[in-house]
């Protein structure tokens, strides 16, 4: 009988692909970004020395109070504009955008949108 792989374990696959493909340098840092069923992370990361830049989640609590449900699209493009904010305060406005193995739509790509229409580069 024929195993069907789990989906988390096909996206982590999908991730390592990603991640042998480009890295995060001081100049051009790679924006990671994870989502779980209940909340979405997104890190700015500088990977010559595996520092986290600048890194903002639905789980903060300036980010939460402004969000009515944590974990829709809305929500995404909400933590987008706010990951383009505090990089652009850190001075950092070239990156390089790591979907982390998910698939660029609905969450991901609304987050992806936002950061584009704050003012990141990617």
């Amino acid at each position: 009988m024929v195993k069907k792989e789990s989906r988390v374990k096909i996206r982590a696959k999908k991730h390592m692909k990603i991640r042998k493909r480009f890295t995060g340098t001081p100049e051009r840092p790679r924006l990671a970004v994870y989502r779980s069923n209940n909340h979405m992370y997104a890190q700015i990361i500088d990977d010559t020395v595996g520092n986290t830049l600048v890194s903002a989640s639905t789980l903060q609590k300036e980010v939460k109070a402004e969000l009515q449900k944590t974990n829709d699209v809305a929500a995404a493009a909400y933590l987008g504009t706010v990951i383009a904010k505090r990089a652009l305060e850190k001075g950092i406005k070239n990156v390089v955008f790591d979907r982390g193995g998910f698939i660029y739509q609905g969450k991901i790509k609304a987050l992806a949108d936002a950061a584009r229409e704050a003012g990141l580069e990617f």
